[in-house]
């Protein structure tokens, strides 16, 4: 499936009916295929005030459909908790995390190291490339949220820098 199959997909979603948003059950089935197919996890798609999100998850995909609304104007987005720890280094990417730069080798950080701006954190495996994770602030790690060689999607907590 390219690009311009998708972007047909997403033109399909931004019909309303009377009782809000018009779900076209075939784009759902189209993306559920294409995630199969590419063996992502998860696509959303927004286009024309209609948002269309397929995720996979362990038991099965779950497909949901949501008219598209900003941010400050939904209720629910309110009464979200705060999000995460000031200081949270997010994972920019889905990879593979690696704690040191070899199997063996002393990690790149531990808990209560001081770091600097710049400095290496991690390296997150993608697509058979090593991305090496760098510190967006200096200061201390006050906690690394990930173990070795486990699998991170994007935006989970890598470690906090206090």
């Amino acid at each position: 499936m390219s690009m311009k199959d998708v972007k047909s997909i997403g033109a399909r979603l931004g019909g309303k009916s009377k009782d809000g948003v018009q779900v076209d059950a075939a784009a759902i089935r189209e993306l559920a295929d294409l995630l199969k197919e590419t063996g992502l996890t998860e696509i959303e798609i927004e286009q024309g005030g209609g948002r269309l999100r397929v995720s996979k998850q362990t038991g099965g995909a779950v497909m949901a459909a949501a008219p598209a609304a900003p941010a400050a104007a939904a209720p629910a987005a309110a009464a979200k908790p705060a999000g995460p720890a000031p200081g949270t280094v997010p994972s920019p990417m889905v990879g593979t995390v690696y704690l040191s730069p070899e199997p063996g080798a002393k990690a790149f950080v531990s808990v209560g190291q001081s770091v600097k701006e710049g400095d290496t954190l991690f390296i997150i495996e993608a697509m058979k490339t090593m991305n090496p994770i760098t510190a967006p602030k200096g200061g201390t790690i006050s906690e690394i949220c990930v173990a070795d060689a486990t699998p991170v999607e994007f935006g989970q907590a890598l470690c906090v820098i206090g």
